[in-house]
């Protein structure tokens, strides 16, 4: 009875839209003031705004402070709500597929294969941990599509690609399987482990605007492909015997979904390596306040998704300054805690 009236929940008010971007909005320029250079709030504020385009405000700050922020800080802290929005977007869709609030992006072999074709760039093409671009992203990029791939095969000559078991399971199959390969390839090259581990931890590494720009157009993509779905997401809470007596194609909206969620979670994964527990932590949390009914989940997911990784990566970078801390480690902190309470509070949220 639950499911059917959270099918008739108003669409995200006004209030929701507010604060989620108000969030959003703190997390940028918190991101853009710390640092070892100080950059003061108005001034911050104003690159921000003049990042705009036919938008120039004029600052205080000098030829080089100026760069700081639109050569290193900005390219970052954007790169950072990119990756952050894709793995929080592709987590709440996930979890409405599969009707598990446990579910994440990494679910049908996206971490695994990414991790493995990683591993292969950076042993074999001779890439190194910061060579961004184009070798690691793409051989990640590629290995996570194949992972997918190879979890829907699977999970199709089990059950059709339509049951949730056969997929959840099919991609565990393929996940180990691709582990293995990965861990063989590392034993058999020990001396690229460091560059190897180094990616696999997370991190926000930019070069300027590029890496942002090259995982817009498909965490865009993504975006649009489980939007268009937001309704059908609210039909399946209701089970896929019920959705599919209400005129919903199950499997292949399924099918759509996983493929959207898992290209934008691909993307991410290329550019800042096997960050975890986003995609658990900001839907869960977003169903705890604003309910779940997905036209609020999803687009609230994706901006506060984005404010979470900045302020995770606030912390990498500064609890232990000079030195970085990988923003994986810090999800993983905070995600490892989150996960128990999940554990405990599924039952009366999903």
């Amino acid at each position: 009875m639950a499911a059917r009236t959270e099918l008739a929940a108003p669409a995200v008010g006004w209030k929701w839209w507010l604060g989620a971007f108000a969030i959003l909005f703190g997390a940028i320029l918190i991101g853009a003031m710390v640092g070892p250079a100080s950059i003061g709030f108005v001034d911050a504020t104003k690159v921000l705004v003049s990042l705009l385009p036919g938008i120039e405000l004029a600052t205080d700050l000098s030829e080089l402070e100026l760069g700081i922020l639109e050569v290193v800080r900005f390219p970052r802290v954007f790169l950072a709500v990119l990756v952050g929005a894709a793995l929080s977007l592709s987590g709440a869709a996930y979890q409405g597929v599969f009707r598990n609030p446990l579910a994440d992006p990494y679910l049908l072999g996206v971490a695994a294969g990414a991790g493995l074709g990683a591993t292969l760039a950076i042993v074999y093409a001779g890439a190194g941990a910061d060579s961004i671009v184009p070798i690691i992203p793409a051989a990640a990029f590629v290995g996570a599509i194949l992972g997918v791939l190879l979890s829907y095969g699977l999970g199709r000559t089990v059950g059709g690609a339509r049951t949730v078991t056969s997929l959840i399971l099919a991609g565990v199959a393929v996940a180990a399987f691709l582990t293995a390969i990965q861990t063989f390839v590392q034993q058999r090259n020990a001396e690229t482990l460091r560059e190897v581990y180094d990616w696999i931890l997370g991190r926000l590494v930019t070069t300027g605007w590029s890496e942002f720009e090259l995982i817009l157009p498909y965490v865009l993509i993504s975006a649009v492909g489980i939007f268009a779905h937001r309704r059908a997401l609210d039909v399946m809470s209701v089970g896929d015997e019920e959705a599919s007596s209400l005129g919903l194609q199950v499997g292949r909206t399924r099918l759509i979904v996983v493929g959207s969620a898992t290209l934008g979670a691909a993307a991410a994964v290329a550019v800042a390596g096997l960050i975890g527990f986003v995609g658990i932590i900001v839907p869960h949390a977003v169903r705890l306040v604003a309910g779940t009914s997905y036209r609020r989940v999803l687009p609230l997911s994706a901006l506060l998704g984005g404010a979470f990784l900045v302020l995770a990566d606030i912390v990498a970078r500064s609890v232990l300054a000079p030195a970085e801390v990988p923003i994986g480690v810090v999800t993983a902190f905070l995600g490892a805690p989150f996960f128990v309470l999940v554990l405990r509070t599924s039952r009366r949220v999903m």
